[in-house]
């Protein structure tokens, strides 16, 4: 094995390894100076990273980095002016333009996906990154990390389980250097080993190896990825690593760590191990590793003095590239119909059938969905006997496994549309949606983008208690990057679906489940050529006196309580709670000088209580009456029938709200 190393690959080996510590050492003292924010560092981790950087071509590899990944960063081709660029937060910095902390690595050039400080996350979308790299045939495969304490993590996990069960081309890399932070790994890991406790994963093979040998690691590194290549399945390597560094620069680990401890691991420095191993098998002098620090010591150096030089980013650009902006779709002036009726649910599978019709990259997946079931509300029948169950299919049931691979897919190039079974069990796929599908674009600089759609049947009055009934918008309105959707009625079921099928950017769709077979939320059926102007909201019921701005199954209660009134009541869908079409409602508002929000949801933090604030705000001289709210109490939903009703919005409340604001 050791003759396979010219002495021109292991000097260029320890440059970069050298590179990685010194960078460490300058970030500190720039820190030290005032002029940066926050470091974490590499030391200690360099040479399994070089070794595993080695055999990764970022031409078809792609690479999901955590944040100590500085060494396999530069082994992949990052330059001491790109890390510094980030350190200081320049404007370009090709990780984030200074929208993300340093170490937080991103670089379009080398297939390096932006990545987020929340521990796990990413193991989730390499998997599906992974899953995209399996269909294109091309050999390519997912680099991930992480530390030993981000196994701890259920996002961890379902990785290993998802691709185990596919058989997915990852190679996932655990840096064990037994602190996540101050926890030692006895706390975090059960019996204390990672290698043990994945051994339960059909088709992962595992290593378990000494991080701070080089030569070692290289073996581990070279017949792991040969056989991910190869289809054989996922790899798991454990480095047994040292950090020669606190976690970060705002940690001290001798509060924690015993003195012996901290420098029985400055023994294994692997910079250390490395040079003495080339001096003595492979006769290189110590002159010329003196000679390579001091060539990259000046090459930092000139690095730094040019990166200072460098500009900060716009203040001015830190709207841009929250979404694509690319929003002007071809929505058709003159509406052709297909047929005279047709239901809600029956309305969103059309619009799936011809979209996956129209679109080879689209995949739909989720809990129950392929197959005869089609979901447990039908919203999905017959897709997987008419695309086939690679482009229709099951996923494990997790939610965070359904969103996290379908960040993956979408970042490399697929169009995954994804179900959540219900609304009610969205939040173990919350840190996948808050932090990582709606704010890719905006901190990656636009270099990377995750249009994924996430279908989400929600709200109540189908007698489904506590958990089955939940309404969940108001929870993801204060989402910046997220369009939301919440069609009232099958025709905009259909064509905002299509819509949102065709749009660059990230859309949480919501389904209201009680109006998928109402007879009033039928409609007759546009035909595939039909879609929906995104942010537009709709006029549903014209009138004088009041408004209701409402959404979801609210809207046809709303016209109900207007239909019972002798009072001239306009009825407005707002269709899309992000982009809010705020415009309709200040033009309604003109005409009525009342307005009441209804909505399902709680009405403690619902997303009336933003709209009534911007009416406040920008039309306060509109107003003859206080503006009022109609929504749910803040209360679990009950099963009862009797109790449910005192629960959720009912018609006769809007009605009388109505007549109070007239009297007013």
């Amino acid at each position: 094995m050791l003759k396979k190393y010219s002495k021109k690959v292991l000097v260029d080996i320890y440059k970069k390894m050298y590179m990685s510590r010194k960078l460490d050492e300058k970030q500190l003292v720039l820190l030290k100076q005032g002029k940066g924010f926050f470091h974490i560092g590499a030391s200690g981790h360099e040479a399994a990273q070089i070794a595993c950087s080695e055999f990764i071509d970022s031409r078809i590899d792609y690479s999901y980095p955590y944040y100590r990944n500085q060494a396999y960063c530069i082994g992949l081709g990052m330059s001491a002016k790109e890390i510094l660029l980030s350190f200081l937060a320049k404007n370009d910095d090709p990780n984030s333009g200074g929208r993300q902390m340093p170490q937080h690595f991103c670089h379009k050039d080398l297939n390096i996906v932006s990545q987020s400080s929340p521990t796990g996350t990413q193991y989730l979308q390499a998997v599906g990154a992974s899953f995209v790299l399996k269909r294109n045939k091309n050999s390519g495969i997912i680099y991930v990390s992480s530390g030993e304490g981000c196994t701890s993590q259920g996002d961890f996990h379902e990785a290993l389980n998802w691709a185990s069960i596919e058989k997915a081309p990852v190679i996932f890399h655990i840096e064990n250097n037994n602190y996540a932070i101050s926890v030692p790994i006895k706390d975090q890991v059960s019996g204390g080993s990672v290698y043990d406790v994945t051994s339960g994963y059909d088709s992962l093979f595992r290593y378990d190896i000494d991080g701070c040998d080089f030569f070692e690691s290289s073996l581990a590194f070279s017949n792991a990825i040969e056989r991910t290549r190869s289809g054989k399945g996922p790899s798991l390597v454990v480095s047994n690593v040292v950090r020669l560094l606190p976690h970060s620069s705002s940690d001290d680990h001798k509060k924690y760590r015993d003195l012996s401890d901290i420098n029985a691991d400055k023994k294994k420095d692997p910079l250390i191990l490395f040079s003495r191993k080339c001096i003595k098998d492979y006769r290189i002098k110590e002159s010329e590793f003196n000679k390579i620090e001091q060539d990259v010591d000046d090459d930092i150096e000139a690095s730094l003095e040019w990166a200072m030089e460098q500009d900060n980013p716009n203040p001015n650009t830190y709207n841009k590239y929250l979404f694509s902006d690319d929003w002007n779709l071809d929505v058709g002036k003159n509406i052709n119909y297909i047929s005279d009726n047709i239901v809600m649910v029956d309305a969103i599978n059309h619009a799936l059938s011809e979209e996956l019709e129209l679109n080879d990259k689209m995949l739909v997946y989720g809990q129950d969905v392929a197959g005869g079931k089609g979901g447990v509300f039908t919203a999905t029948k017959g897709l997987t006997s008419k695309f086939g169950k690679s482009r229709v299919f099951n996923s494990p049931l997790a939610e965070s496994s359904i969103v996290g691979t379908a960040i993956g897919m979408s970042t490399l190039g697929y169009k995954p549309v994804v179900e959540i079974q219900f609304g009610d069990y969205i939040w173990t796929g919350m840190m996948q949606i808050r932090n990582e599908l709606a704010t890719l674009r905006y901190r990656s600089n636009n270099k990377w983008s995750c249009p994924a759609v996430i279908r989400v049947p929600v709200g109540g009055y189908i007698h489904g208690s506590l958990c089955h009934s939940q309404s969940v918008d108001g929870y993801f309105t204060h989402l910046p990057g997220l369009i939301i959707m919440f069609p009232s009625n099958a025709f905009d079921a259909k064509t905002m679906l299509k819509s949102a099928c065709r749009l660059n950017d990230p859309v949480l769709f919501l389904e209201h489940k009680g109006l998928y077979r109402q007879g009033y939320a039928s409609s007759k059926e546009p035909d595939k050529n039909q879609l929906a102007a995104i942010g537009r909201g709709c006029v549903v019921k014209e009138g004088r006196d009041v408004t209701i701005v409402t959404w979801g199954a609210m809207v046809q209660k709303s016209i109900e309580a207007a239909n019972m009134s002798n009072t001239s009541v306009e009825v407005i869908d707002l269709r899309y709670l992000f982009p809010l079409d705020f415009k309709i409602i200040k033009d309604s508002l003109k005409k009525t000088n009342r307005i009441i929000i209804v909505h399902e949801d709680n009405i403690n933090n619902g997303f009336g209580a933003e709209i009534s604030s911007r009416i406040a705000d920008e039309c306060f001289d509109l107003l003859d009456a206080p503006i009022k709210r109609v929504a749910s109490k803040d209360y679990p939903i009950p099963y009862s029938s009797v109790l449910e009703e005192q629960v959720l919005v009912q018609t006769d409340w809007i009605y009388k709200a109505i007549n109070e604001l007239v009297l007013f």
